[in-house]
């Protein structure tokens, strides 16, 4: 896929967009920056963007990287924190997990979720009780405030997220 996109640029190379290359001493790139006509035999008149555009959006959740990164983000954070306990081969926790988000959204900024997949990270599942994925712990200034285990519908998340911020 990246060599088709690669060569698709190629040729649709136009004069402008080869004056802003560094200048070779081949005679290919002397015959190409001489032509006066746009090169392009897949579409003449598109040219692909230079770049994607980036957007900048604070993420809603993030994945815990090793114990240290819980302590720092989780325990140690000034925002309540939504904890997901879950795991790769976990039906219930795939429904979960975007709901879960879905309801962090909500609060714009007011609460942080936390991933915790419990094949890599067993010692902090095992820290916090989790016997059964997907478990949800509330924690707030490194205090577990609030947990459930399973599936619940999307009013009832709410309500939980909004307990967790104190609304």
């Amino acid at each position: 896929m990246a060599h088709r996109l690669l060569v698709r640029r190629i040729w649709t190379l136009s004069v402008k967009d080869l004056r802003c290359l560094p200048a070779s001493t081949s005679s290919f790139s002397t015959s190409l920056r001489s032509s006066t006509t746009p090169l392009s035999l897949l579409s003449p008149k598109r040219t692909l963007p230079r770049s994607l555009p980036h957007t900048s959006r604070r993420e809603v959740s993030f994945n815990v990287q090793d114990h240290e990164d819980f302590t720092e983000r989780v325990i140690n954070s000034e925002l309540p924190v939504l904890i997901d306990f879950h795991a790769q081969w976990c039906g219930p926790c795939k429904i979960l997990g975007p709901r879960l988000e879905k309801a962090v959204a909500k609060q714009k900024g007011k609460v942080a979720m936390a991933k915790v997949d419990i094949d890599d990270h067993t010692d902090l599942a095992i820290e916090y009780g989790v016997s059964a994925v997907p478990t949800v712990i509330a924690m707030r200034g490194g205090d577990v405030i609030d947990q459930f285990v399973g599936i619940k519908d999307d009013e009832a998340l709410d309500s939980f997220v909004s307990k967790l911020v104190g609304q």
